[in-house]
């Protein structure tokens, strides 16, 4: 049961650093006199760590299950 609690914890943390992990931008125009854009920017640490803990979430999620199931 622990360890449910801790893949979904985990999960948590995947979510949070993934929205946290981008921003947008004000991009310049290319050529004068056309709009200026909006561009999505992601830092990559908090992108690897997002992947990271899903990753470990569904390990313990995966293992937790067949754990309870075998009892």
């Amino acid at each position: 049961m622990l360890g449910l609690l801790i893949a979904v914890l985990a999960a948590v943390g995947c979510l949070s650093s993934w929205l946290a992990a981008g921003r947008e931008v004000v991009v310049a125009p290319v050529l004068d006199g056309e709009p200026s854009t909006m561009s999505a920017v992601y830092y990559a640490p908090l992108l690897t760590l997002s992947m990271l803990l899903a990753a470990a979430a569904g390990v313990l999620a995966v293992v937790s299950i067949a754990s309870l199931r075998r009892r």
